[in-house]
């Protein structure tokens, strides 16, 4: 029998569902802002784990946000129409097919390539206007930046004396991401040190020399940050607390602090005692994966409304029923343990789960995915 409360909230929402609530993303936002405004750092809010909802955006802001970024142009346009105040920041090299609607779109870029450099100068200039870029140095992870620094200084001075329709807003660094490597002391020292050359090449102060993201917070919170790196572009930090890598992988307590803005619903539709590995011969599952299974014994399972194809991994799903696991999913089912949990169980009840990042990410842009905002 579903009790009351639960019918209330059944015909409200639609299942399954991602919910952000928007007072905890705010809440976190002002506790990063605050930790980082100590130490003369700005944040950029970066809104692409959201699908670059505008109520993330102002959420962003509301927190303190100084900036707002992304790499897809359709979400800062968004973010543009919504009335968002704050510079708009494109955090994935620009393609040099959408360098005109990036100069109308969007005020700063970051940059690594000197044929997209002259281009956005070039459509700059015949706008009528001038773009801002940050420099990308490539300090190891071996993503997206100028590996050699030498050119990076080149770079910027040809910036600064030749093209006309850019200024040179400042360098950035990414690390943490392709090559895992994680933002130590050295490397933010590494990358203050590099806007000091520039610096003394161009004659002027650069207004950002942007350290990375959210593994960045590691410098900050353990008090080794220089005090030349003035912003960092945050977005799993806000949006998954302490679920990010920060914490999990590099043990940053502080990251307790913050609450999960986003959480998953999703209904239970079949409650069965089954066997817990599987009967016949084994070959590959659905995904043409071949699997390997724990026998257990018979064990109480629920299967949930939802799959892969709206979240992708099952390790990215933390069920908040104390006594339940996740043990496996297929393209539009996922099947959780049951047996011990803290809770009764039953058809069409709503289980809920916090998020890592790249949950979040699918699920923020699967059509089949209802979303709400509390």
């Amino acid at each position: 029998m579903v009790i009351e409360s639960e019918m209330i909230e059944m015909a409200e929402y639609k299942y399954p569902a991602l919910f952000h609530d928007r007072a905890k993303l705010v809440n976190n936002m002002k506790k990063l802002s605050s930790k980082c405004g100590e130490q003369g750092i700005e944040i950029a809010g970066i809104i692409k784990a959201t699908n670059g909802t505008v109520a993330a955006a102002e959420d962003f802001v509301a927190g303190g946000a100084k900036l707002i970024g992304s790499s897809r142009l359709d979400q800062l346009k968004r973010a543009k129409e919504s009335g968002i105040k704050v510079p708009l920041l494109l955090i994935r090299i620009p393609m040099l097919s959408e360098i005109s609607e990036m100069v109308d779109i969007v005020d700063i870029s970051l940059n690594s390539e000197m044929v997209v450099l002259e281009a956005i100068n070039k459509v700059a200039l015949e706008k009528g206007t001038t773009h801002k870029v940050i420099l990308m140095a490539d300090l190891g992870d071996l993503r997206e930046g100028f590996f050699d620094l030498d050119e990076l200084v080149e770079t910027a001075v040809k910036i600064e004396n030749e093209m006309r329709g850019l200024v040179l807003a400042g360098i950035g660094t990414n690390l943490g991401c392709y090559g895992s490597v994680i933002p130590t002391e050295d490397k933010m020292v590494a990358l203050a040190e590099l806007a000091d050359r520039v610096e003394a090449k161009i004659g002027r102060g650069l207004e950002y020399v942007s350290g990375g993201a959210t593994t960045s917070l590691l410098g900050v919170y353990h008090g080794y940050m220089p005090e030349k790196i003035n912003m960092l572009r945050l977005g799993a930090g806000p949006l998954i607390g302490p679920l990010e890598d920060v914490r999990l992988c590099y043990n940053l307590e502080a990251m307790d602090e913050l609450d999960t803005p986003f959480v998953l619903k999703a209904e239970v539709i079949e409650l069965k005692v089954k066997a817990s590995y599987p009967q016949g011969e084994l070959g590959v599952d659905a995904a043409g994966k071949k699997r390997e299974y724990v026998d257990k014994g018979m064990r109480k399972r629920a299967l949930l409304a939802i799959g892969r194809a709206d979240y992708g991994d099952i390790d990215d799903l933390v069920p908040e029923m104390k006594g339940t696991s996740v043990i496996g999913a297929s393209g539009d089912h996922t099947i959780i343990d049951v047996e011990d949990a803290s809770e009764d169980v039953k058809i069409g009840d709503i289980m809920t789960f916090k998020l890592k990042y790249s949950a979040l990410l699918n699920l923020a842009e699967s059509e089949d995915v209802k979303k709400y905002e509390i």
